[in-house]
């Protein structure tokens, strides 16, 4: 049989451009040489695609790629590969199937989605609705409110609204929020530009922080004595969720440093809940799964309470795949090891690419009315 050429796509024009680089060795490492021709598709912090042999090193190094070879992936569904766009316009690079390893901005936001569906070309994870709602914590916040699964209160706005009339949103938040209180740009991941404030004279600098990544503000309650809970679930129409498992962050929460820089911060897997606790919460992560138009894969936050009571806290549609990222974690504790999950995530793209090309993309009108 031939190999299955997997295109990994990483890097990006995105603050989790690094986060990405090392989910992505984790991700090369570990899929089937036997099974997969593995094509390394990086993306520069610039927005440049390079696909040579070497590009995640490359990257890492943040060496000039300057007259290297830069391959583009075309939205024309008859090329289905990668061609050339520099000075030679020779070499195509074909590929059976993406899997995207971009967390954050124009990667897990739907917009690279939107690529893959006009190439079409099958790739893992979210489609383009699934992504953008997901990425946005405001939009997912409202739709799960809707189908009352609970998450914690929260006031959003726009940043350009905020600098004209600060006083009056100030005003909002400590209206309907109490301190302490989290403060986010919605459409991060990371917790890249999160604070958590705890007084009003740190407010201003905590939106003033996240207005410098996002055009919305999200500001969130904090949730009393919460344990932070992760579940990852995986499927496309009738997808499974995984055992939990609990971060113990080094900080105060879990930010940027205590996820990926000290390597002080605890997992425990799984998690220790009452069996009726997890089950109400594997239940939630599945629903939250389908109502968000989610596929394929996500890793889903809660914050639990000692009470039992949770929260579902956000929905990340590309998550983390580094050796130490919980979404891998929690499977091979649920009885799938790494290799197996990745050869499942690209049987479920495959499947759900077949699916969609069943339908129907065209009309024919009963007369040539518009000629």
């Amino acid at each position: 049989m031939n190999k299955i050429k997997v295109g990994v796509l990483f890097g990006g024009r995105s603050a989790e451009h690094e986060v990405s680089l090392v989910s992505a060795a984790s991700v090369m490492k570990a899929l089937d040489k036997n099974k997969y021709e593995i094509l390394p598709i990086g993306i520069s912090k610039e927005g440049r695609w390079l696909s040579v042999p070497n590009s995640l090193q490359l990257l890492k190094e943040r060496t000039s790629i300057d007259g290297l070879p830069e391959h583009v992936l075309l939205p024309d569904p008859r090329r289905q590969s990668l061609v050339n766009i520099g000075p030679s316009r020779s070499g195509v690079q074909e590929v059976d199937i993406i899997f995207p390893v971009v967390h954050g901005t124009f990667g897990e936001d739907g917009t690279i989605q939107g690529l893959f569906e006009l190439a079409d070309i099958p790739y893992v994870g979210a489609g383009v609705l699934g992504s953008a709602i997901g990425m946005d914590k405001i939009v997912a916040k409202q739709l799960l409110e809707h189908a009352k699964i609970p998450v914690a209160k929260g006031v959003w706005f726009f940043y350009s609204d905020f600098i004209g009339e600060h006083k009056k949103y100030v005003s909002e938040i400590e209206k309907k929020l109490r301190y302490p209180c989290f403060v986010k740009p919605p459409n991060q991941g990371s917790s890249v530009g999160i604070s958590k404030v705890y007084h009003r004279k740190d407010l201003l600098r905590a939106i003033d922080l996240a207005g410098g990544y996002d055009r919305k503000i999200l500001v969130e309650a904090a949730v009393k004595n919460a344990r932070e809970i992760e579940m990852s679930v995986m499927g496309n129409s009738d997808p499974v969720a995984s055992v939990p498992g609990e971060v113990i962050p080094s900080n105060e929460f879990y930010d940027y440093d205590a996820k990926y820089v000290d390597g002080k911060s605890v997992s425990m897997i799984p998690a220790k809940l009452s069996k009726s606790v997890t089950k109400r919460m594997q239940q939630c992560a599945v629903q939250a799964f389908k109502i968000l138009e989610c596929s394929g894969m996500a890793r889903i936050d809660f914050l639990v309470q000692p009470t039992g009571k949770f929260f579902l806290n956000e929905i990340n549609t590309i998550p983390g795949f580094t050796s130490i990222s919980m979404f891998p974690k929690l499977w091979e504790q649920s009885g799938i090891s790494y290799a197996d999950l990745l050869d499942r995530l690209i049987q479920y793209a495959l499947e759900l690419h077949a699916e969609k090309k069943k339908l129907k993309t065209f009309y024919t009108p009963k007369s040539d009315w518009y000629k």
